[in-house]
């Protein structure tokens, strides 16, 4: 499965992956982070329908920047594949083809975050719904968005479990970043499980599975921007 040698590939290679994430990073922290998180009032329909009325251009720029992250995710996973495969080219498209798995999975749930925008529109057809009953749905909506970026989420840790490991056996990566990629896979994968089966809990593990998550990315992002690979 492994190459007998295994040769640093381009180092621009590494740098345009570590500008694709650093791309992801703002765009996706900016429409999670910010957006939605600043927008959605989690079990007040009410409330978040107002909200998403009153900042409807701010809702539909969360909804730009999202596609632009995950369009950035498809050029990023065949950059990481390309940095990899020196180690094992089978394991570096299986990576790949996990990180393909959450943009597909992402890319389709930005529906569900532009069906509220839809519902709240107060096109014509709607008339037949009450108002209570249009921000009921908007935030039903928004909560099966939620769960949609979770399953994509889950399709993510494993391709950061595999990186990880590949990280850690190139000697053009430093260990230590490897080892941070696969403590942020099992992050995004206990926070993914968590969610699902015990979620009174979730809300309260969740910010312990995603810290070590933000640190493994912020990492590999400002040492490929910074780095990129080490030289022969």
């Amino acid at each position: 499965m492994t190459t007998s040698t295994v040769e640093a590939p381009p180092r621009a290679y590494a740098r345009a992956a570590g500008v694709l994430y650093l791309i992801i990073i703002v765009c996706a922290g900016f429409a999670e982070g910010f957006v939605r998180a600043g927008l959605v009032v989690p079990g007040d329909a009410a409330t978040t329908a107002a909200n998403i009325r009153a900042s409807e251009w701010l809702f539909r720029v969360g909804f730009a920047t999202d596609l632009v992250a995950f369009l950035s995710d498809v050029a990023l996973a065949v950059l990481f594949y390309v940095l990899l495969r020196p180690v094992s080219r089978t394991l570096a498209l299986i990576a790949g083809a996990f990180r393909l798995a959450q943009a597909t999975v992402l890319g389709l749930n930005m529906l569900h975050h532009f069906v509220a925008l839809l519902i709240l529109g107060g096109a014509a057809y709607l008339t037949v719904f009450e108002p209570k009953q249009l921000d009921a749905l908007a935030l039903l909506s928004m909560d099966a968005h939620r769960h949609g970026y979770l399953i994509g989420q889950m399709f993510f840790g494993i391709h950061c479990l595999i990186i990880g490991y590949l990280m850690g056996r190139a000697w053009y990566f430093p260990r230590p970043l490897g080892i941070l990629m696969v403590v942020a896979g099992l992050g995004y994968l206990a926070d993914g499980f968590g969610f699902f089966l015990i979620p009174a809990a979730a809300p309260a593990l969740s910010p312990f599975f995603i810290a070590p998550v933000v640190v493994a990315e912020l990492a590999l992002c400002l040492w490929l921007l910074a780095k990129g690979v080490r030289a022969g």
